[in-house]
């Protein structure tokens, strides 16, 4: 038997793109004024959140993937040159993205092996969260040191209590998938920016935990002859653009990549799910623990379609990176359709 905390220190991060057809959430524009369908429990959540970060060790040993997408999302900015006075971190869980902006050279390029912190460029980072266990859970740690860092704790995670035009950036790492009115919180961070500034969030999406998902739902089938829903919907890559133009951003970026992170077995793998406050809090789901045989039933079954040759069990989480801007007159816009003078067909006949 593998020992977990080695495991868990030792994982693999690994890029590959895979189209594999799992539970989406795709969706519908709703016109002004309309209903809003609730998918997931905010309040289930918020508890999950909170007694998460109540065990302090364990939900710091299960950062890691929150940490690896916020560099990630923040690496993006290296792209951006220019100075943010004034930043919001939506749904700033335990302050990842603060962590990212403080660490030493950022850049990835191996022609820069010693760049400055991406703090650097921020003069103030408002970080909002509705968990405030969670929010300040690393208060003490040496990075609040390292940048102007103030926390906000949300009434609403849905509801952004900030004046319009009052921020030069705002980010989001690993938080927008629990919201149920996501077109409406995309349409609010937009107000909230000045004109020609930009939003660079990060949401898992689409063909996350698959394998989990697939062996969960074989392992139910066979063993109580139906399904309940235990890994929440997420959207699809393709409804994200939509999103964010539906929520009037411009100059749109959406891009994918996936984090596979091996496991000794679907038990740590659900363990560290629930450290990290991401277990399932969807409406209506089947309450209480899953039934022993369930789970052991889908053990095998996990080993059986997805396991690796040396013992241990790969998790993908596929994260949809997105990059909106506040519309300005002075931005770039696409010239007028029927403008061309080139035709495209007389450039590939040539090739």
């Amino acid at each position: 038997m593998m020992n977990p905390v080695l495991q868990k220190t030792s994982r693999l991060l690994s890029l590959s793109l895979r189209d594999r057809r799992v539970q989406q959430r795709h969706f519908a524009f709703q016109s002004s004024g309309s209903a809003i369908f609730n998918v997931f429990n905010s309040k289930t959540k918020w508890l999950q959140k909170e007694r998460a970060a109540g065990n302090v060790e364990a939900s710091r040993q299960a950062d890691y993937l929150k940490d690896e997408v916020a560099n990630r999302l923040c690496e993006r900015l290296l792209d951006i040159k220019r100075h943010f006075p004034r930043v919001l971190d939506v749904g700033a869980n335990s302050c990842n993205i603060a962590r990212a902006l403080t660490r030493q050279n950022p850049d990835p390029d191996p022609a820069k092996p010693i760049s400055p912190p991406l703090a650097n460029r921020i003069s103030k980072l408002i970080a909002a969260d509705s968990s405030p266990t969670m929010l300040y859970r690393d208060s003490d740690l040496p990075f609040n040191r390292e940048i102007d860092l103030s926390r906000e704790v949300l009434a609403d995670p849905e509801s952004l209590p900030f004046e319009a035009g009052s921020f030069d950036l705002v980010m989001s790492s690993l938080s927008l998938h629990w919201i149920n009115d996501l077109p409406g919180l995309l349409t609010q961070i937009n107000h909230l920016l000045k004109p020609d500034c930009p939003f660079l969030g990060a949401m898992l999406g689409g063909d996350s935990l698959f394998e989990l998902r697939t062996s969960l739902q074989l392992a139910e089938q066979e063993r109580k002859g139906g399904i309940s829903p235990h890994v929440s919907p997420l959207a699809d890559v393709r409804d994200v653009g939509g999103l964010l133009q539906k929520a009037g951003f411009k100059m749109l970026t959406v891009d994918v990549d996936d984090i596979v992170v091996d496991y000794p077995d679907t038990f740590a793998l659900m363990q560290d799910l629930q450290a990290m406050g991401e277990n399932n809090a969807v409406l209506g789901r089947e309450m209480g623990p899953i039934n022993r045989d369930v789970l052991l039933a889908t053990e095998a079954i996990y080993r059986e379609l997805h396991g690796n040759g040396d013992g241990s069990l790969p998790a993908t989480f596929r994260i949809i990176y997105m990059i909106g801007w506040h519309e300005s007159a002075t931005q770039a816009k696409p010239l007028a359709r029927g403008s061309g003078e080139v035709n495209l067909k007389d450039i590939l006949e040539t090739k």
